[in-house]
């Protein structure tokens, strides 16, 4: 996988994620999110493991212990930063919302140059535009009440960061695919662990319906099983930094979804020009990251070789 591909995948993984909202709706309010990421989770972790048992069986021979430990651990920071979303999110809109989630793009170049990493301008150039853009979206819309929502999701952002950077060191350490899958099972038992503390009836709570068991589903393949191989495959490649601004991307896909689907799937989202300029600088954010002439030209010249 070369430098564009590795864009292309991080692109498929922004837009499977985009679609959450949609599959949310459809999704009884009874059912508490941590049941959602657990089901999802262990389900998604289950297709991974009787698609690729063999590779992962081979993988796990070496460096086994380490590698569930890195796992679990990545489990319980993504644990972490996806509570505070879900609650954070309660006093925003999906528009919004979705610009709020990409304060990582912020977040993410400061902690590297804590961690005595470099930082690209075009970097810093782009974290900048992303920025404006989702300040743009936000002028005339923030209120005092959304300032403790606000809060959570920036504090979720900025733990979100720490695990974009972690998940890519490992993805070069490690088999991908094995990743993914402890990844996945790892996170629904961590998730289990939530779910069982707030509603200890757990399975036996939830509203089982055809259109229930058909969005865990769809859920559990697209968002969960697929996205995270994929995501994992193309941090083999990506910096955190690249991942990071392609993920602001969310927020193009989350307007235009909301903008052109009925409401009966989703709240609609009415474009005002302040967003629509946020939207546009988020779009430039990422033009100028990934239409680097060097990398490209870098790794182009590997994928020959």
């Amino acid at each position: 996988m070369n430098y564009l591909q590795a864009n292309l995948c991080l692109l498929c993984v922004t837009f499977c994620w985009s679609t959450e909202v949609i599959i949310f709706s459809c999704i009884p309010d009874a059912v508490s999110p941590f049941a959602v990421t657990s089901i999802t989770c262990l389900a998604g972790g289950a297709l991974l493991f009787l698609a690729f048992g063999r590779r992962i069986a081979a993988g796990l021979k070496t460096d086994r212990k380490k590698q569930l430990l890195r796992c679990l651990w990545l489990s319980a920071i993504n644990a972490a930063y996806n509570t505070m979303y879900q609650f954070g999110l309660e006093d925003f809109d999906v528009s919004t919302g979705a610009f709020t989630l990409s304060l990582t793009v912020v977040a993410l170049p400061i902690i590297l140059i804590l961690q005595r990493s470099r930082v690209e301008r075009r970097t810093w150039l782009s974290s900048g535009i992303v920025l404006i853009g989702i300040l743009c979206a936000m002028a005339g819309v923030m209120t005092r009440s959304q300032l403790p929502g606000l809060s959570l999701i920036a504090a979720g952002c900025v733990i979100r960061a720490f695990y974009i950077i972690k998940l890519n060191q490992y993805a070069r350490e490690h088999d991908p695919v094995v990743l993914s899958a402890l990844i996945c099972v790892s996170g629904g038992m961590v998730s289990y662990l939530f779910w069982m503390a707030v509603q200890p009836n757990t399975f036996l709570g939830i509203p089982w319906s055809p259109v229930v068991i058909a969005t865990l589903s769809i859920y559990s393949f697209f968002i969960v099983a697929l996205a995270i191989t994929l995501n994992t495959f193309a941090q083999r490649r990506a910096t955190p930094a690249n991942a990071t601004i392609i993920y602001s991307l969310e927020i193009v896909f989350s307007v235009f979804l909301g903008a052109v689907l009925p409401a009966s799937l989703i709240d609609p989202v009415h474009l005002t020009p302040w967003m629509a300029a946020g939207v546009a600088c988020v779009v430039a954010g990422n033009l100028i990251e990934i239409l680097d002439p060097e990398k490209i030209r870098n790794k182009g010249k590997e994928a020959v070789t």
